[in-house]
């Protein structure tokens, strides 16, 4: 019963972008074509949402939906959503010579302090820890010199299980997923830390340790992008902050599309990609990911938010319409098939076309 309960919670779905509140919205298919390219932007581009787009962490009506995603997927196993490999102390958010906190920890509350100061604030203690407040979930982090989590203060129940390290409890506090990158001398690069209770269709389990080509060859297109690997973990770890975009179509709007379903859950339930014209429900599921390098540590934060956009209101606008129609029929028969839309093509364009 516990474990049907746990499963019957994590179908629950997200509200759209057209239904939330102070939600950012994007379409990155404005070309009208579907591309597997690096399609990196200055981060802070002015994309039409305001000071959303110049944040690394957008804060939105849906986020009590995202916490409570998190923390079911922690429920259901911690390490099938989070893996860390050499994920050293330094890059972590240790002392740097100077003496000064620095590393992903910092980074993301310097950022989250930044920029929402009415949900978040930190205060140094007396004793040389920090006390990380965030007003959204309640909770206090009190973190040690070096940024690892000593305690954790809560106005509502207690997180099970326990957060595992201060990068577990801060993932908790925003409604992206969080991946790091590092590379050493010899310019060989891994996935450090992966933080990812949102998944599209891929494994934290998998992937955490390898490389970026490692990663991403089994991404339909992605050859080419592959051969430029080193050259891209360079500009994604030396470079200025950087934003880019990735989508995909679903017919349901659940975060957590895990490769592995629940217990007592089928793959073909489990999945969102049975289009159905007798009762069609679509979306567009766009990831806004944030890259920003710490060159100091030779790695790179990477964000992952997902948002979804009701087709149904996509397809009102003749434009928006023709540039999503044209992005579907682009796509290459191993496209297609790695995006699951293989079957539900045609059925998905004639859909479109019913206005």
């Amino acid at each position: 019963m516990v474990m049907q309960a746990l499963a019957d919670s994590l179908f629950q779905e997200a509200k759209t972008v057209e239904a939330s509140s102070a939600s950012a919205c994007y379409f990155p298919l404005d070309n009208g074509r579907y591309e597997v390219k690096p399609g990196f932007m200055p981060f802070g581009s002015c994309l039409g949402n305001g000071e959303a787009d110049k944040q690394v962490f957008q804060i939105d009506g849906n986020f009590a939906h995202y916490r409570q995603t998190k923390l079911l997927a922690r429920g259901e196993r911690l390490s099938k959503y989070y893996q860390t490999c050499n994920y050293s102390h330094s890059v972590a958010g240790a002392l740097t010579r100077s003496g000064l906190p620095s590393g992903i920890a910092r980074l993301i509350i310097d950022r989250l302090t930044q920029e929402h100061p009415h949900y978040f604030h930190s205060q140094q203690l007396a004793n040389g820890d920090l006390a990380f407040h965030c007003q959204l979930t309640g909770e206090i982090l009190y973190l040690d010199a070096n940024y690892e989590l000593r305690q954790v203060e809560t106005q509502a129940n207690q997180v099970f299980p326990p957060y595992a390290s201060t990068l577990d409890a801060i993932a908790a506090q925003v409604q992206e997923d969080i991946t790091v990158i590092c590379r050493c001398d010899d310019g060989s690069n891994w996935l450090s830390a992966v933080h990812l209770c949102y998944p599209n269709h891929w494994s934290a389990e998998e992937k955490v340790g390898y490389d970026f080509t490692t990663i991403h060859a089994p991404v339909a297109g992605m050859e080419k992008i592959n051969r430029r690997a080193i050259a891209i973990v360079n500009t994604m770890i030396t470079r200025e902050p950087m934003v880019r975009f990735a989508w995909g179509l679903s017919t349901d709007t659940r975060l957590n599309h895990h490769p592995e379903p629940p217990a007592n859950v089928s793959i073909n339930d489990w999945l969102g990609r049975q289009f159905d014209r007798d009762n069609p429900r679509l979306f567009l599921r766009i990831e806004r990911q944030v890259i920003w390098g710490l060159p100091e540590y030779e790695a790179a934060l990477f964000t992952i938010r997902t948002y979804f956009r009701d087709c149904r209101e996509v397809k009102k606008d003749a434009n928006l319409r023709c540039k999503l129609s044209s992005a579907i029929q682009s796509m290459t028969p191993d496209s297609l098939a790695y995006k699951g839309l293989e079957e539900s093509k045609e059925n998905i364009l004639a859909w479109l076309e019913e206005v």
